[in-house]
């Protein structure tokens, strides 16, 4: 079965339709030109943007220069009232101060540290299905459950409390709401505004926002207290909280450490949650790849240790594969710092520069077969060329996101959890539809129909 993706907007739109069409949902407001183009360019009014697909140039902008291509300020505005400050839409010596801060939490034994975490949150979402299939003999949409767990798994790694904690369940909740309510561009992303203009959001997202960093900051607030009083456990926040920049001696205050918080749980637990939920449609509209997961996911003791993870090598593959399919982050938007030329086209200072992981990821001049689902794509000598030159779904270079690591460990280990405990089908009529808002979900959820195993192998 070949996957679903959006259907292409048609190759010439007003800028008014497109503008409409793009905040509705990213990747349908797209050509179907640019799964075959190496760079593409979009006039408007205001700005100029470059969608570069050439790996050298996706390398230049990433990895080589990325100094001279800042986050871009017109994709920040849409997603300040939540993030803040963070390092997710900061640059320049901002930028490198809170990296200097954050990333020694990520390094080292850490993951290793975080597993029996991760694998409490495992454990729960799966006793949390097999509830629901006991009580309910049909279909269920496995998103909300994807986002749960996905969101347990940050809450027990950062502050060592569950999502069963009260806390923990009123940020979920209240960013359930955000997630819907929040369109992935906010009208500054178009049209130049004054610094002391209002920039027009959303009274659902700004009351989101506020309720959640609200809930966020009492959970700092008291973390600094137990740090102060040396009774806070060894746990992620207290990790960053306690860590100064080596340069400047300077640590997070509430506020700052406020934002971090914030992109972690929005990184962290959005990002999963819908790659756990296409992993797990795409396993169920391949049996045959499914079998091979189970087999995988048995072959694991009962209560597996992280050295286990390194049995699971297929599940990696599928894992990987999906998260070409259906990269989280479909597009990243970079400014020019200034003048350069690309592909001997003169590319302005403050233009727009886009890369997209959704387009790279099914580039068809790239990748075999680049619309389909094959997971041991990555043992041949194209996978595993394309796997170095068109694959970024966690970005790439000094900007690489801090939980790529984090999340290839949760991803997997979710997927053998649910495997040995389920057998997964599609529901006839709910094929799924992806649309870019924060992340690539499912236009109407991801309905599957979860079978106990014990009952499966029986016939």
């Amino acid at each position: 079965m070949i996957p679903p993706k959006p259907t292409p907007r048609p190759e010439k739109t007003s800028l008014r339709n497109y503008v409409k069409l793009f905040r509705k949902d990213i990747l349908s407001a797209q050509p179907a030109k640019l799964y075959r183009a190496w760079m593409a360019d979009y006039k408007t009014p205001f700005f100029r943007s470059f969608l570069v697909n050439q790996p050298t140039l996706v390398k230049r902008v990433l990895n080589e220069e990325p100094m001279n291509f800042p986050k871009s300020g017109r994709v920040a505005e849409g997603l300040r009232p939540l993030l803040g400050n963070s390092v997710f839409l900061t640059n320049g010596e901002i930028w490198l101060k809170q990296r200097r801060i954050i990333d020694p939490a990520f390094e080292g034994g850490r993951l290793k540290d975080t597993f029996p975490a991760m694998l409490g949150a495992g454990q729960a979402m799966v006793a949390r299905l097999k509830d629901q299939t006991g009580a309910q003999d049909g279909p269920l949409d496995i998103e909300p459950y994807a986002s749960e767990g996905a969101a347990d798994v940050i809450f027990r790694t950062l502050f060592s409390i569950p999502i069963t904690h009260d806390t923990a369940s009123k940020v979920f909740e209240e960013f359930q709401g955000y997630q819907r309510a929040q369109p992935i561009l906010n009208i500054a992303a178009f049209i130049p505004l004054p610094k002391w203009l209002p920039r027009f959001h959303r009274k659902k997202t700004r009351n989101g926002a506020k309720a959640i960093r609200k809930l966020i900051t009492d959970l700092t607030a008291k973390r600094m207290a137990e740090i102060k009083a040396g009774t806070a456990p060894d746990d992620l926040a207290t990790k960053i909280m306690t860590t100064a920049d080596p340069q400047t001696g300077e640590r997070f205050d509430t506020e700052e450490m406020v934002d971090q918080v914030a992109i972690f749980f929005l990184a962290g637990h959005e990002t999963s949650a819908t790659a756990l939920a296409w992993a797990l449609w795409l396993l169920a509209a391949n049996p045959e790849v499914q079998d091979r997961v189970a087999e995988e996911a048995l072959s694991l003791p009962d209560a597996p240790t992280f050295s286990d993870l390194s049995k699971l090598r297929f599940t990696k593959d599928v894992f990987r594969e999906t998260l070409r399919l259906y990269p989280p982050v479909p597009m990243m938007v970079r400014e020019a710092k200034c003048p350069v030329q690309f592909r001997a086209r003169n590319v302005p200072k403050g233009a727009q520069i886009v890369l997209s992981p959704w387009h790279l990821g099914r580039h068809e001049i790239f990748w075999d077969r680049p619309h389909e689902f094959d997971p041991d794509r990555f043992k041949t000598e194209n996978g595993k060329t394309c796997l170095r030159d068109a694959f970024i779904p966690f970005s790439s270079g000094p900007r690489v996101c801090t939980g790529a690591g984090f999340a290839m460990v949760e991803g997997p280990l979710f997927l053998a959890l649910l495997l040995r405990a389920f057998r997964i089908e599609t529901v006839s009529g709910k094929t799924p539809v992806p649309v870019a808002h924060l992340t690539v979900r499912s236009k109407d959820g991801i309905w599957l129909k979860l079978t106990p195993r014990e009952r499966a192998f029986r016939g």
